[in-house]
């Protein structure tokens, strides 16, 4: 499909974990992670996907630290392993990427470029936005620490580099320091001055606004929203996608991703890479309205019947949001097991050392 055609159609989200997240495991991932993580990323219905070095193409022959592979690689290993149900994608910086490296992605099959600058320095771009829609790439114009213009001056650059071809425009917290209200300030006087242009946010989570701006965005109906699983990112870190994946479900949106299947990439790719101590079962809970006074019992099935706990308190909370009787539990659980739902209480899970709520329920 026509990546406007699917833009037009809603909002959809963008996961970075393998670009910017390599910023914070000092840009070694490599291509294997990359190839493996593509895969599983695609699979879990997130449409977009962002690779390659952390400051973009050209960047480890420009001295901003070596990356475990190279441009080209990255570009091979992505290029092989996202099927045709997802697009991928790099970033640039005119003045460190060159245009030959755009040329060079168009060969090997990219689908869109994201291309950064400073808002002041947006004509920089000119020339690589023309190159890129020449060969078809669906092109981006990244204006990093937007906040540093005002909305209206923004919005004045936005629409010169609409002209000049470029197909969207993100609006950067480059700083995570921005507000919901900001964000919807600087989109308001965007589509001001024209309407037609497809709108993107990349948030970084200082201030622990991350979720709460991507929100703001998609209901805004920004094209593209920014995410990185674990929140995987420089500085403080991006939006975690698990986490705002689960948040778009609870306001009652159907982004077609599967959160549990972001959770096990995080498991099984993101925490072995970075160390990030996310604890899954945390995320689940605020999805499912789950109350964490319940976990030994949710241990006790899923121990006993060898299936996903975080699978089980979903269904457990479809039924019921206030206890969580052990004899429902245990049906859950069972269903759960003959429809192959398999798994298992896992380390990186906190384990509870207090059966709280059976306390409370004997007590009372």
């Amino acid at each position: 499909m026509d990546i406007n055609i699917l833009l037009n159609k809603g909002p959809q989200i963008l996961d970075c974990t393998l670009r910017d997240g390599s910023y914070e495991v000092d840009f070694q991932i490599t291509a294997e992670c990359t190839a493996s993580m593509c895969k599983k990323i695609e699979k879990s219905g997130i449409k977009f996907i962002e690779v390659g070095h952390g400051v973009g193409l050209r960047a480890s022959q420009k001295g901003y630290g070596v990356a475990a592979a190279s441009d080209t690689d990255y570009m091979l290993s992505a290029g092989a392993s996202v099927s045709g149900n997802a697009y991928w994608g790099m970033f640039c910086i005119p003045g460190i990427s060159l245009l030959d490296d755009i040329r060079k992605a168009s060969d090997h099959g990219i689908s869109f470029l994201r291309i950064g600058t400073n808002v002041a320095d947006y004509r920089s771009a000119e020339k690589f936005i023309e190159l890129a829609k020449s060969l078809g790439i669906f092109v981006c114009s990244n204006f990093m620490k937007s906040y540093a213009s005002t909305p209206s001056d923004f919005a004045e650059v936005s629409c010169n580099a609409y002209d000049s071809g470029s197909d969207l425009i993100y609006i950067v917290d480059s700083a995570g320091g921005m507000l919901p209200s900001e964000i919807e300030d600087y989109a308001h006087h965007i589509r001001e001055k024209n309407k037609n242009i497809k709108l993107g946010f990349h948030g970084h989570n200082n201030l622990g606004l991350a979720i709460a701006n991507s929100l703001c965005a998609y209901e805004l109906g920004f094209s593209l929203i920014d995410t990185s699983i674990g929140g995987l990112g420089r500085s403080a870190g991006n939006a975690p996608t698990e986490q705002f994946v689960s948040t778009l479900i609870r306001a009652g949106y159907h982004p077609g991703i599967d959160p549990v299947e972001i959770l096990d990439i995080y498991e099984e790719n993101v925490k072995p890479l970075s160390g990030l101590n996310l604890d899954p079962i945390n995320v689940v809970s605020g999805l499912s309205l789950f109350h964490s006074s319940y976990l030994p019992v949710i241990k006790r099935y899923s121990t006993k019947y060898r299936v996903d706990p975080r699978r089980l308190i979903i269904e457990l909370c479809e039924l019921n949001k206030v206890d969580a009787p052990e004899a429902l539990v245990e049906t859950l659980a069972k269903k759960l097991s003959e429809n192959d739902k398999r798994g298992y209480w896992k380390s990186i899970y906190k384990s509870p050392t207090v059966d709280e709520q059976s306390k409370i329920d004997r007590d009372l």
